[in-house]
């Protein structure tokens, strides 16, 4: 499962629907989740790929505390 907040929005979506595969690196899962936004790649600089144990992927805004 991929978990994504992007902009206010939270969607859900498996791994085959964005062409993300085990072992990808988060700069080609950023380009793929970019291309199912419809965005530039550059829109998701500032995120974060987290991965869970779970094997689960949330991208998110990184987050600033203080």
């Amino acid at each position: 499962m991929v978990h994504i907040r992007f902009e206010g929005r939270s969607l859900d979506l498996n791994e085959t629907q964005l062409g993300i595969t085990r072992g990808m690196s988060d700069v080609a899962v950023k380009e793929q989740v970019s291309r199912h936004l419809d965005v530039s790649t550059n829109r998701l600089s500032a995120y974060v790929v987290d991965r869970r144990p779970s094997g689960d992927l949330i991208i998110r805004p990184e987050a600033v505390y203080g």
